[in-house]
């Protein structure tokens, strides 16, 4: 990891904001072959498509009551019940963002309010394939079930094998689930959006994948809604002199194992602290068992930030607004009011990024590439939507009536006014 010095002025140092991966022209294409095909040929076509992709062909994608079942009888008992602990702490962590339903009367009669109401079906897809992904079933499940969405499909590629993970399918069966596809990529993205022949659409898709996943979401949303476009992981950790060099150097190594395009940047005022974790890094390198996807992140996506105060290393933290912020500071506490962009925050060494990913209770969806500017982890309000009520009484719209059919007016809208003064002319009759 390359060291670079940042002082006081300084506005052009920082080179870690990517461009949203948008895909190349031969992909973009590809993707809207696919969903196009779907659309028109339905089943046969995902069937087609799982053949071709995931090397498996597959008479009905529908995973039964029974596979779930065998699955649970299979996996040790020990991880059935760490997944049930994070389903607790997910779930009791989501019930405090619940929004209700509101309403208002004022002195004229009127009534205002707004009525908030649970998607009625919703899509997640979790990754699969040649890994098992069982933490983004609950984060994108349990979310949608504390909303109150009556119904939650699930897709998720199949291995060669034509089987699931254990784990997913005990995550799923651990919710409820009861609906859950054996199918992946921008076909079952395409499915979740159109429907088939027997599969209905949904009207929202959540959910992580690969970049055809990324741009089928993009190319459905309108169709339905999404949840993001999603970049690679990144971890940005903001640390004075106090921070332990091996841990730190873990901890950016944690995202880094990702993918190669994950960025792992230290923002720190230590010169001290800065060098021990640029050697510790490449020393815990050379034992990861992902050690070339790890490697090439580091070259092309680590940085090491040196800055001349605490308070311009919080300003690069906020110009980065990273996906996962770690404060690893003597008073971790006392910047939380300084941050202003990050998706999740992890305050002191006890709290180190996975807590987040796995276990603690806040949602790992999070906005990546420097979103967090202007967007938020993914939560209950995302499976609810929202609708304004207005009911005003003859009082209030007799009061209110001329300055309502002027306003019409001034915006050249002759049939608004009219709408407005029809009634007046009735009440003269």
């Amino acid at each position: 990891m390359n060291i670079t010095y940042i002082k006081e002025g300084d506005t052009d140092t920082l080179s870690l904001k990517r461009t949203l991966d948008t895909g190349t022209e031969e992909q973009r294409l590809a993707v809207q072959r696919i969903i196009q095909e779907v659309r028109i040929n339905g089943d046969q076509a995902v069937q087609s498509f799982t053949k071709q992709f995931d090397g498996v062909l597959l008479e009905d994608p529908l995973v039964t009551e029974e596979e779930m079942t065998k699955a649970f009888e299979r996996l040790d008992p020990a991880v059935i019940q760490v997944i049930q602990t994070a389903i607790r702490n997910i779930r009791t962590y989501h019930e405090r963002q619940l929004t209700s339903s509101w309403f208002y009367h004022q002195q004229d009669g009127s009534m205002l309010g707004q009525k908030v109401t649970p998607l009625d079906a919703v899509g997640v897809y979790v990754p699969g394939g040649t890994a098992a992904y069982p933490s983004s079933v609950l984060m994108n499940v349990i979310p949608a079930l504390v909303a109150g969405v009556q119904r939650i499909v699930l897709v998720t590629p199949p291995g060669k094998d034509g089987c699931l993970s254990d784990a997913v399918l005990v995550a799923a069966k651990e919710l409820g689930i009861s609906e859950m596809y054996k199918m992946g990529g921008a076909q079952a993205i395409a499915t979740l959006a159109y429907g088939t022949e027997t599969i209905q659409p949904v009207d929202k898709i959540t959910g992580p994948g690969n970049i055809y996943v990324a741009l089928a979401k993009r190319e459905v949303f309108g169709q339905v809604d999404i949840d993001m476009i999603a970049g690679p992981s990144e971890i940005a950790v903001l640390a004075d002199d106090t921070a332990i060099a091996h841990e730190v150097a873990a901890d950016l190594l944690s995202q880094a194992e990702h993918d190669a395009l994950s960025s792992s940047i230290l923002v720190t005022p230590s010169q001290t602290l800065a060098e021990n974790v640029q050697a510790e890094v490449q020393a815990q390198l050379d034992t990861l068992p992902r050690k070339s996807i790890a490697a090439q992140s580091i070259k092309h996506h680590g940085r090491i930030y040196v800055t001349d105060s605490m308070d311009r290393a919080v300003d690069v933290v906020n110009q980065l607004a990273p996906e996962h912020l770690e404060v690893l500071t003597a008073y971790p506490e006392s910047f939380l009011g300084q941050i202003k962009h990050a998706g999740a925050i992890f305050l002191g060494r006890y709290s180190p990024e996975p807590v987040g990913d796995y276990f603690a209770g806040p949602n790992h969806v999070l906005p990546t590439n420097g979103t967090a500017r202007f967007s938020s982890p993914l939560g209950v309000t995302d499976f609810q939507k929202k609708t304004s009520i207005i009911s005003y009484s003859q009082e209030a719209f007799e009061t209110h009536r001329d300055s309502i059919a002027a306003f019409a007016r001034l915006e050249g809208l002759e049939a608004h006014a009219r709408s407005i003064e029809s009634r007046k002319r009735e009440e003269s009759s």
